[in-house]
């Protein structure tokens, strides 16, 4: 929520950005939910809308008399030019892969350009797109130059919709301090990079503050020849151009007959909407967002369980038969059945040693237990 859903009165400015003495109650779609997924995710569907179908030639890279030569003859079985006494004779042709031969799979004029959008997600997205301008986090980090005007969201008399000459709407913006956002449009006009340039698109440039009016009176007119400066009818409610690039926080400058709409097209939470039967406006996960806040009230730590502070080792499971520890846990006795063991096979080893010896003449090797087996004797 912006910081001026907390304020519920929004001043409203005259053309010299005088306050015009009167003030206006903040809309309730200000409240709404700002979801920047939703708004991208509905953006980038409805963009599709206004593309147009493109495809190549069917003929292109199959005008030509071609036929494989067959196998047999030590070269690719992909089509080649009939003919001869020229070098184009016996090249590769219609393939992908072969000078002057067809794209991979030709563009077709059938392909599902156009995309359906529910139109509660519109809905959403719009409602979403419309109150993230009221947060001037928001505005700035999208690149607006908001450091100079009186409020956010911006609210002027509705002397502004009978506008006529470019000259009036210029000094209107100039002394409403909105005319840095356009000064920046002019310093970012720039050549665009790509193949655009040779299709009739050789500038690009950012946008400026959107001007939303409830009726035209010559406003339209006096906004055009400003770059960047766009102008909508309140009933029409664009989300390509209140969220440009599915990104939320566009400036916005509202008339006040406009700002005054915005409750019975939308409606509030309290009263339904006018002009969109069966629709409310989407409800916050969150009424208060201020987690931590929430986390150390005393209504929400008294219902809370006790921390536990004990700490709980895994144990660590080891086989005892490779693991001569875990295996004196279970069984102590394993040890002295280990020694037995190691000193029968030392036994075994000197008798087939001495056997060996006695057997070839030689003198029988000295027994490394002799003195030891002396000392358990006596």
């Amino acid at each position: 929520m912006s910081l001026a859903a907390a304020r519920p009165l929004i001043t409203v400015y005259d053309d010299k950005n005088a306050s015009a003495g009167t003030t206006v109650c903040l809309p309730a779609v200000f409240r709404a939910p700002v979801r920047p997924d939703i708004v991208s995710k509905i953006h980038n569907e409805i963009a599709k809308n206004k593309r147009q179908p493109y495809c190549v030639n069917v003929d292109a890279g199959h005008q030509t008399s071609a036929e494989s030569w067959g196998t047999g003859r030590a070269v690719a079985r992909i089509p080649r030019v009939r003919g001869g006494g020229t070098h184009r004779s016996g090249q590769g042709a219609f393939g992908n892969m072969c000078r002057g031969g067809r794209m991979f799979a030709p563009t077709k004029t059938w392909r599902r350009w156009h995309r359906k959008v529910n139109t509660a997600q519109k809905r959403y997205a719009i409602c979403s797109a419309i109150a993230a301008t009221g947060v001037p986090a928001l505005v700035m980090a999208k690149g607006h130059q908001i450091q100079g005007i009186s409020e956010v969201p911006l609210v002027v008399a509705d002397k502004v919709q009978a506008f006529s000459k470019t000259k009036e709407a210029v000094v209107f913006l100039r002394r409403n301090k909105a005319w840095a956002d356009v000064a920046k449009v002019y310093s970012t006009r720039r050549m665009r990079a790509g193949k655009g340039k040779l299709r009739n698109r050789r500038h690009v440039q950012k946008l400026g503050p959107l001007v939303i009016y409830d009726q035209d009176q010559g406003l339209t007119k006096a906004f055009r020849n400003i770059p960047g400066v766009d102008t909508i009818q309140v009933e029409n409610l664009n989300l390509l151009k209140l969220a440009p690039g599915g990104h939320v926080g566009r400036f916005c400058i509202w008339t006040e007959g406009a700002f005054k709409k915005l409750d019975s097209l939308y409606g509030t939470w309290r009263k339904a909407s006018s002009a969109k039967p069966g629709w409310n406006l989407p409800q916050p996960k969150m009424a208060n967002t201020d987690l931590s806040a929430l986390l150390k009230s005393e209504a929400i730590r008294k219902v809370l369980r006790a921390p536990n502070r004990k700490v709980k080792h895994a144990v660590v499971r080891t086989n005892p038969l490779k693991n001569i520890r875990r295996m004196l846990q279970l069984n102590p006795y394993a040890a002295v059945q280990k020694k037995n063991a190691e000193l029968i096979s030392a036994k075994n080893i000197r008798a087939k040693v001495a056997k060996i010896a006695k057997a070839s003449g030689k003198p029988a090797p000295v027994d490394p237990m002799a003195k030891r087996n002396a000392k358990v004797k006596k």
